[in-house]
């Protein structure tokens, strides 16, 4: 309910929810003093309009409604940065987590895309430098060939890979110009800045399907909604048993045409991607264009997605 009130993603985070609250907090804040402000613009319009007040009253006013106000204002501010913002300020920016089972990630922004660098099996990091960075080959300059630790290194484009329920330390930085890494439904946020590697901890708590599952709705066929970003959430069968698509699987416009032959005029549907990677910081002309995705899997099937990445390596 919250998340509609304000019109904010789903909560797929272990903290989200505390976020969401302070959100909220300073929406009220916010409302009650806009409303109370204009009240008294209002009020002062009426009180001392001229037909009222012929003659300028020098004497001001004495009553110390106002200041009474302005403490109680003041307090309520003082609440929210001392007793909710600066503790949880603190958490996200020591409390890092030291179970062995934590997942550790580095995102390197450039113009216009995500590269993300996994430690692989030993879990070091492979060391990186500038002079081997080739942007088809090589877009981290890795060095597979001089660093042993680097020779498992797992490298992705736009794909943020997170096990559910484990946590994620992600240090960031960029190769260029600053950037804002931002995963909304994390609700986490970090800017990076070249010549830094800035880290940020959170634990997914829900994993890409139920995030899907809590997306989804149903769209009647013919419809003119691209369908390109969307995948069906069941199997949709023709009357002689033929499976015309399948749960997971995106719908092209011919799959929805055989659908809307065979008689079905409904489909449930879910987001391809339910959770994406902005750039929250303008960082040039195609800026737009800087969208990367976040998959959260099941351990068994980030094991998997681990395995298969490991096996391209050797191929």
């Amino acid at each position: 309910m919250l998340q509609k009130l304000l019109g904010l993603p789903i909560n797929a985070s272990e903290r989200g929810a505390q976020m969401d609250r302070l959100i909220l907090y300073v929406h009220i804040l916010m409302v009650v003093l806009f409303v109370g402000w204009i009240t008294f613009f209002l009020y002062t319009l009426f009180r001392f309009r001229k037909g009222r007040n012929p003659r300028a009253d020098y004497t001001g006013v004495k009553t110390h409604a106002s200041s009474y106000l302005e403490v109680a204002i003041a307090a309520i501010e003082v609440v929210l940065l001392v007793g909710i913002s600066i503790p949880f300020w603190s958490w996200k920016v020591s409390a890092f987590p030291t179970e062995p089972n934590a997942v550790h990630v580095r995102v390197i922004a450039q113009q216009f895309a995500w590269n993300i660098h996994y430690p692989g099996p030993d879990g070091i990091f492979g060391r990186t430098d500038i002079k081997l960075v080739n942007e088809e080959s090589n877009p981290i300059g890795l060095d597979r060939k001089g660093d042993p630790h680097a020779k498992d290194d797992i490298v992705t484009l736009n794909q943020l890979h997170l096990p559910v329920n484990r946590p994620a330390v992600i240090e960031i930085t960029t190769k260029d110009v600053i950037h804002s890494f931002f995963l909304p439904v994390m609700r986490v946020k970090q800017d990076a800045v070249p010549g830094m590697l800035i880290p940020i901890h959170f634990i997914p708590t829900k994993t890409s399907n139920e995030m899907r599952e809590e997306l989804a709705f149903t769209l009647t066929l013919p419809a003119t909604k691209d369908l390109d970003p969307y995948v069906s959430m069941e199997d949709y069968k023709a009357a002689d048993g033929t499976v015309l698509v399948k749960k997971g699987h995106l719908i092209s416009k011919e799959t929805a045409a055989k659908l809307v032959t065979s008689g079905i005029t409904s489909v449930r549907i879910g987001p391809h991607y339910p959770a994406e990677i902005a750039c929250a910081q303008l960082c040039g002309l195609s800026h737009y264009r800087m969208r990367g995705y976040l998959t959260v899997d099941s351990e068994k099937d980030y094991a998997a997605w681990v395995k298969d990445q490991e096996d391209s390596l050797e191929e």
